[in-house]
């Protein structure tokens, strides 16, 4: 696996911001819940990694020599920790998702048939 670089983080942060570009555009719904699922998804999701890489990065900062061992250094990393529980607690968004796709197929099968159609 190549190492991580900041660029190689920015370079997924530039594909969200173009995904929100996208979904500014009004797309077919489907194709929108179809874009954003991956992001959504109940284990690979983003909440659950950035939950996970909050969690990360306040072991590493806690357990670094070089960080202080003071009050300040212990309460920004229990917000690390915080602002991870939070993330993870978002895990749930992929049920809007199956109630948006349910919703939506709902919708198109119980649209009149024209005439012909029927």
């Amino acid at each position: 696996m190549p190492a991580l670089t900041p660029d190689a983080i920015r370079t997924a942060t530039e594909t969200l911001s173009r995904l929100t570009d996208y979904l500014r555009e009004a797309p077919e719904p489907t194709q929108a819940l179809a874009l954003i699922e991956p992001l959504l998804d109940e284990y690979t999701g983003l909440p659950v990694q950035l939950a996970d890489a909050l969690r990360a990065l306040a072991r590493a900062v806690q357990e670094h020599p070089d960080t202080p061992r003071s009050l300040e250094a212990s309460l920004l990393i229990m917000e690390l920790r915080t602002a991870a529980w939070e993330q993870a607690n978002q895990h749930t968004l992929h049920y809007a998702l199956d109630d948006l796709r349910a919703l939506y197929a709902s919708a198109s099968s119980a649209e009149p048939e024209c005439g012909r159609c029927r």
